[in-house]
């Protein structure tokens, strides 16, 4: 995630057009995971009874806001049904903000290792925004083993006509020089994320992974030799990414409806949706 700026100048980034590839049909699929807030539980770093951690479980918070933990005034809240993650900037200047991931440093978590995950959010408006929905492998901290991120959407509040999506294989140790990175500029229709809410979705499979936008597929990689383990997932409202926040309102709002995993069903015979 911190890195995404200096690798879309690395790499460059390949554009898509709005709602140009094929639809889900999420009748193939069986719900296993929802978080729909009406008893959201998150704890700072250990999961305990709790379903989310407002922490990386790597312990690596990234961005221009601090990752606070749940508390009364913490960026955490529950509005008409849906969750609120609010970046607020304190007296003196100093931003906090907020993540929950499904997962802790044990390896304890929610997630599949084929399926489909998807979450319903609004972006909030504003330059030096940065919300993301994003997996990571579900393994032990300490597990020194090759690992893959899969960023659905990571939105830069400067430019409302696109997102990133990006698939990340990381080497642990004296190995990192074989880690692997590829972004990609999804355009979309300027102001469409921040003026309603739009689902973000990505399917893997053993062969191909592919990311989609209100269930249109919107772009694709193969599945890296190195996916091993299920996928968890995080959301996040972070600030900067190597732009500014100076004029970043304040607060800012990630509004989230849901956010939903599926396994596939064992037939594929259903009606489209």
């Amino acid at each position: 995630m911190k890195v995404l700026l200096f690798l879309v100048l690395l790499l460059g980034v390949h554009g898509n057009s709005f709602g140009q590839g094929e639809r889900l049909n999420i009748c193939r699929y069986r719900l296993v995971f929802s978080e729909d807030f009406h008893d959201f539980r998150i704890a700072p770093r250990e999961l305990g009874n709790g379903r989310w951690t407002a922490h990386t479980p790597w312990n690596g918070d990234f961005g221009d806001a601090s990752f606070a933990d749940p508390g009364p005034d913490g960026p955490f809240s529950i509005v008409d049904g849906e969750l609120h993650i609010t970046a607020r900037r304190s007296e003196s200047g100093r931003w906090a903000s907020g993540l929950m991931a499904a997962a802790d440093a044990s390896g304890r978590g929610e997630g599949v290792k084929y399926g489909y995950f998807e979450a319903k959010m609004r972006m909030p408006p504003g330059p030096g925004t940065w919300p993301a929905f994003w997996l990571a492998s579900l393994k032990p901290v300490g597990e020194q083993v090759p690992g893959v991120e899969i960023d659905v959407v990571e939105y830069y509040g400067h430019d409302d006509t696109n997102y990133m999506s990006a698939l990340h294989v990381w080497y642990p140790g004296n190995q990192q020089d074989q880690s692997r990175h590829v972004v990609h500029a999804n355009r979309v229709v300027p102001g469409s994320l921040v003026d309603g809410y739009h689902t973000y979705g990505v399917l893997i499979e053993p062969a191909k992974i592919t990311y989609f936008l209100d269930r249109v597929a919107v772009w694709d990689r193969p599945t890296p030799p190195e996916y091993r383990f299920p996928m968890y997932p995080i959301v996040n409202l972070a600030l900067g990414s190597g732009y500014p926040i100076s004029d970043t309102p304040n607060p800012s709002v990630l509004k989230v409806k849901y956010v939903r995993l599926y396994t596939p069903l064992d037939s594929a015979s259903c009606v489209d949706q």
